[in-house]
């Protein structure tokens, strides 16, 4: 097999994910989507409350939730954000033999579309989505700026944890395409900063205000009256996500840590296995025009990292967490693109052996998985 993907690896190894995306998908379905269903049941019917905003959402629709809904939502969210990030690797780097390997290497990445497919109805994939959307949309406008914080506030209301999941990384982008683009005055830096306080003030008020005001078997009893089948009692066994305090999420992510922190060699080896990636994506910095640019991505970079240990530290969910950082770090690669380059940065080689093979088991791993390594 190796011999034949040596011939024309990178057009098989696609075809060989888009294979693999379509088991997934079928391994997905049969699993009761325990966590998923809830966030579609929880609405604002008791006041505001944290994780409610996609529930509200679907109320509007439909009194009654059916499970399959899960599936659909899930599987069209997964449609679009597939169609934009083609869209975007097409406006970033083009699609041509030259630039397969990247495509592989970031939307084959187990780390990325695959892995939003394991997850599926999950809501991380909301921010990377948005994200998209906004390295795709034009960027000269303080529009641009509001439209972000529009996202970043939408984003929290669905999960306040995106504030440390994908809010830098929107940050990172709107720096990146307005200020460092465009210029910075002191209007829009103003605008900015008010922007990023709203969200702050919104995530602190998710977070120690949006707790359920009534009692959890009251709220369990609510639920059941949204539930297109109310027998199905195994699907609200996490209703007590609700109820629980972030000191005792710091805790059970604690006292799970030593089981947990097993997956570490794990992850650190299939970051190893995107090293052209990576040495792309460091050349791409090293081309940048302005030394001060490649010292704010740089510096960026090691936010959004420093935010995804913090998330390491408060909530058990490894698989997903490092994965999110992954995909963050290649949706950064593309705006970092944008910016202005005072050298052409070579491709990923298509026809360096390790390179080929690298490529050729991140294609055959098929997810990472929500908290431990597959």
């Amino acid at each position: 097999m190796i011999a034949r993907i040596g011939k024309n690896p990178w057009r098989l190894l696609l075809a060989i994910n888009a294979a693999i995306i379509v088991g997934v998908l079928i391994h997905k379905i049969r699993l009761p989507p325990y966590v998923p269903y809830i966030h579609l049941l929880v609405d604002y019917h008791f006041g505001f409350i944290k994780r409610a905003l996609i529930g509200a959402i679907v109320a509007l629709f439909t009194a009654k939730v059916p499970v399959w809904l899960v599936f659909a939502l899930g599987g069209v969210t997964w449609l679009v954000t597939l169609g934009l990030y083609a869209k975007l690797f097409q406006k970033t780097f083009g699609f041509t033999a030259g630039t397969l390997p990247l495509f592989v290497f970031t939307a084959g990445s187990p780390f990325f579309l695959k892995n939003f497919m394991h997850t599926l109805g999950h809501f991380d994939i909301y921010g990377c989505a948005l994200a998209i959307v906004l390295l795709l949309m034009p960027a000269r406008s303080l529009l641009f700026v509001a439209t972000a914080a529009l996202f970043s506030i939408i984003l929290v209301l669905i999960h306040h944890i995106h504030l440390l999941m994908y809010v830098p990384t929107i940050i990172t982008i709107v720096v990146i395409r307005h200020y460092l683009t465009y210029g910075s005055s002191r209007s829009n830096i103003a605008f900015g900063a008010v922007a990023l306080l709203i969200v702050s003030a919104l995530f602190f008020a998710a977070q120690f205000l949006g707790t359920m005001p009534i009692l959890e078997a009251d709220f369990v009893a609510h639920l059941k009256t949204r539930m297109a089948d109310p027998s199905r009692t195994d699907l609200l066994q996490f209703a007590y996500i609700w109820y629980q305090p972030l000191a005792k999420e710091v805790a059970d992510t604690w006292g799970r840590l030593p089981h947990n922190i097993l997956g570490v060699p794990v992850f650190a080896l299939l970051i190893w296995l995107h090293t052209p990636l990576w040495r792309f994506f460091a050349s791409l910095i090293g081309a940048l025009a302005s030394e001060l640019h490649r010292r704010l991505v740089v510096a960026a970079l090691t936010g959004i990292s420093l935010a995804y240990l913090v998330m390491f530290a408060m909530v058990f969910d490894y698989s997903r967490w490092i994965s999110n950082w992954a995909v963050c770090m290649f949706l950064i690669l593309h705006a970092v693109k944008m910016l202005p380059a005072k050298r052409e940065t070579l491709p990923i080689p298509s026809e360096d052996r390790t390179t080929n093979i690298f490529g050729l088991i991140l294609t055959l791993i098929p997810r990472v998985g929500i908290i431990r390594p597959f």
